[in-house]
């Protein structure tokens, strides 16, 4: 009788492809603390800056649902190996790149790329984990990749006083591509790939299906009743976090608090920190009480009160504005309930297709709003140029972040037309 893997060998497995993700996570929010020499490298404004950025959103959303099917269907390991491998290319690109439109098509290739990183660690998670563990190892997963948010914050600055930010990317490439190769080498779909024996209850080795089978599988969990409103949920405290950490913050932070660039990276940096720590909490607590709903209606109000108080009241003292942040980015941590709950709702069979969905409604929010709220800048922009970057007004941030405000208001309704699942699977 073979034996179940050690949970030192699932977390193993597991870990390779949580490196990938927190590589991902770092090339999202790096331009956060290289806004000024983005804009002046490549004379740009806010909105050609925030459409730099959401480059790497457009492709990622675009990559959710076949990255759902593909997971089901090669699985994992080939997955994320050769998502690594693709992620490494666009990072030389955006590294190396003469001008935005090759910067932007860099940034294109590491969003499509890195989509596969989370959903590829959820399907590890249904394959190698005794279900029980399954909100906890997403919150994990979560974490790993704000690890890369935090280094691609104040450690990353601080980097760049010594080296170029084109230097460090190149380095970044380097790692991505031994990444990909630990995966094909380490890690393996199931198990019994390694001598033990299957998980009880994970996903079945595929059969071949074909297209037609494929695509009617993506209709079919949307007729599952809590699927269409946990798809929208998730994209409002998820656009406004990335939003502002990811982007916007340390400019505002800078010009409104005047916080050196450093200090306003901790800043932004501590509620993604806060964020990590939130997510593995959320996802125990909820296991442990066995409910859904409630757990993420709770952290989500917070949440929305959080962003209201960052963003409209000025002039905070930096205390309270640090544990504002702080209380945010930890609230934040309850969207990853949107998995466990959406997996909840359907068949098993369909585990990595309802994670590539519920990951491209967690990425809708900062695809649409990081440009958005850079047109809203330079709509209200009053022509201030400091050593050739724009400058923005306290009034110019205030109307670009109403519009994160009101879809994390619109996303937090659509929690109330869920159904609780009492963490108990779908037959």
């Amino acid at each position: 009788m073979k034996s179940a893997p050690p949970i030192k060998v699932a977390w193993f497995v597991w870990g390779l492809g949580a490196l990938f993700y927190m590589i991902g996570f770092f090339q999202r929010v790096a331009p956060a603390v290289m806004t000024e020499e983005l804009m002046r490298d490549f004379n740009i404004g806010a909105a050609a800056l925030g459409n730099l950025s959401g480059f790497y959103f457009y492709s990622y959303v675009i990559m959710q649902i076949p990255t759902g099917i593909i997971a089901d269907t090669w699985g994992p390991r080939r997955l994320l190996t050769l998502g690594s491998l693709v992620a490494a290319i666009g990072i030389l690109l955006f590294a190396l790149a003469p001008h935005i439109v090759w910067a932007n098509i860099g940034r294109f290739l590491i969003g499509g790329s890195v989509a596969v990183a989370f959903v590829g660690c959820l399907k590890i998670s249904t394959n190698w984990f005794p279900p029980r563990y399954f909100a906890m190892v997403s919150g994990m997963t979560l974490m790993a990749g704000l690890v890369g948010a935090i280094l691609a914050g104040t450690p990353l600055r601080l980097l760049m006083n010594l080296l170029s930010w084109r230097t460090l990317l190149l380095a970044s490439a380097g790692v991505t591509f031994i990444i990909g190769f630990s995966i094909w080498i380490f890690s393996r779909d199931f198990p019994s790939e390694k001598g033990y024996a299957d998980i009880r209850g994970a996903t079945p080795a595929p059969k071949k299906r074909s297209r037609s089978q494929l695509i009617r599988g993506i209709f079919v969990v949307f007729k599952y009743k809590n699927i269409i409103p946990l798809f929208f949920v998730p994209g409002g405290i998820i656009g406004s976090l990335l939003t502002f950490c990811g982007l916007w913050g340390v400019p505002f932070l800078k010009a409104h608090y005047n916080l050196p660039t450093h200090q306003a990276a901790v800043l932004t940096s501590a509620a993604l920190v806060a964020w990590g720590i939130g997510g593995p909490f959320f996802g125990w607590l909820s296991d442990r009480i066995k409910k859904r709903k409630s757990i993420y209606i709770a952290g989500y109000t917070v949440a929305l009160c959080g962003c209201g108080m960052i963003f409209f009241i000025p002039g905070l003292p930096l205390p309270v504005l640090t544990a504002a942040l702080i209380l945010t980015g930890f609230s934040s941590g309850c969207v990853i309930l949107t998995f466990a709950f959406a997996k909840e709702s359907v068949p098993i069979a369909l585990a990595g297709t309802i994670s590539g969905i519920m990951n491209m409604g967690h990425m809708v929010g900062p695809t649409l709003m990081q440009p958005a709220v850079g047109w809203v800048l330079d709509q209200k922009w009053g022509g201030t140029l400091v050593n050739g970057v724009r400058i923005y007004d306290l009034s110019s941030y205030q109307a670009g972040f109403t519009l994160m405000i009101l879809w994390v208001a619109l996303s937090l309704g659509c929690l109330f037309f869920t159904r609780e699942t009492g963490c108990e699977q779908r037959a």
